[in-house]
Order: structure tokens, then C-alpha cells, then sequence
């Protein structure tokens, strides 16, 4: 499925009934943010409050997420926000293989279009997509990586911060400690203009997924 526009796709993906998500939803959450931004974050899938809203992370988790985006100076005007599928699951159970494989076109043309630099996945299931590789979380955290033209930086999902007794836990301070290294990225991205003279070289494969920092677990 090619698309020719960042908002060709959007139209499509609001009306999108390819999976059995569409017999449940109240409306299809598409993106939140600014596309012309440099930073993308991705998260799994829309919740209730995403559901009724029609943005992705508006409800606790998405609090959470605008905190520590304040805590390195950035605000939703200043990112792009989107999930790997853009209906909510009955329930809030994980994505289905299925559903993701016949949402993928839509979270591929955000990502070629928008173009970001720094991509930041929330959660397993965004870091697995993003990364192509059957990863955990737990493990990739704290990492820099290479995929789609961008360093992926993998951290928790906020909700896992909730779950797992919100401020001061361990959840909670290791997403702190990416947001810093979310910050210095960007900052290391924004600090490197291509010279006029001669031309800038060519970028490295989009397909290679390098480890430049590890885990800290």
C-alpha cells in the first residue's frame, strides 16, 4: 500500500474497517503533535480515553508522558505522538499479529513521511516493530539504535510506571533517565549541519538496527 501524502494516509486510515478492531472503536486515533518536529513517539495502541478523545495518550500514561517531556523543555508542540495501531483493542488487550501487519502501512507512511530523527518506542510492542527484532523491552531500555533513518531509543511504556507504583519507581526513574537521553540526543542530532561544500554522505541503512549504548539492566 503506497501513499502519496502524510494526510492521503490519515483519510484512509479514518475510515480503515481491514481488521475486526473497526466493529469496536468510537473513532481511530491517527496522531497528536507536530509532524514537522523532529522527535516521534510510538506507542502500542489507543486506550479508552484515546478512544473517545480521538488522541493518542490523554489519559494518565499521557499526563505522565507530558511531565517528562517538561522535564527536558518539550511539549506536545514540539514532538509527534502515535501508536503501532490506531484502533482501540476490546478491552485493552495486546495487539493481535494480525491487526498489526493490517495497520502497518498506516504507522509506515507517519514514519516516512514526518521523517523524524529520534524515534522513541514505548513499550514491547512499539520497540519490536521499530526495531524488527523480538526483543524486551527491559533489556533495550537505555539503548541508542538505528532504524528508518532515525536513533530508536526504547523506554518504557508509562503506563508501566502507574502499574508499577508511579513516582519514585523503578519504572518511573528509569523513563526519567531516558527522557535525559532522549534530550541529549536531539540536542547531538540539532548540532550537526550538513556542510554546503563538499556534499554531506550518504546516510547508513535504514534496515541496520546498531546498539551504541547499553542496557542498563
Amino acid at each position: 500500500m503506497a501513499f502519496t501524502t502524510l494526510d492521503e494516509a490519515r483519510v484512509e486510515a479514518l475510515g480503515c474497517v481491514k481488521c475486526r478492531l473497526a466493529k469496536g472503536r468510537t473513532q481511530v486515533v491517527w496522531l497528536d503533535g507536530n509532524p514537522a518536529s523532529d522527535l516521534m513517539f510510538v506507542g502500542e495502541a489507543p486506550g479508552f480515553h484515546e478512544d473517545r478523545q480521538g488522541k493518542p495518550f490523554v489519559g494518565a500514561a499521557g499526563k505522565l508522558l507530558d511531565g517528562m517531556l517538561a522535564s527536558i523543555g518539550l511539549d506536545r508542540t514540539r514532538c509527534v505522538i502515535c501508536n503501532v495501531i490506531k484502533c482501540r483493542p476490546p478491552g485493552n488487550r495486546d495487539p493481535q499479529p494480525d491487526e498489526i501487519e493490517t495497520c502497518s502501512p498506516y504507522l509506515r507512511a507517519q514514519i516516512d513521511f514526518i521523517k523524524p530523527t529520534v524515534i522513541v518506542t514505548l513499550g514491547n510492542f512499539a520497540t519490536r516493530y521499530i526495531l524488527q527484532r523480538q526483543v524486551s523491552i527491559s533489556r533495550v531500555r537505555g539503548g541508542v539504535f538505528q532504524a528508518f533513518g532515525a536513533k530508536v531509543i526504547p523506554t518504557f511504556h508509562p503506563a508501566s510506571a502507574l502499574h508499577s507504583g508511579g513516582e519514585g519507581s523503578p519504572a518511573w526513574e528509569a523513563i526519567r533517565s531516558d527522557f535525559d537521553l532522549i534530550g541529549k540526543q536531539l540536542s547531538a542530532s540539532k548540532s550537526v549541519e550538513p556542510a554546503p561544500e563538499p556534499a554531506p554522505a550518504a546516510k547508513a541503512p535504514l534496515a541496520e538496527a546498531l546498539l551504541e549504548q547499553g542496557s542498563l539492566f
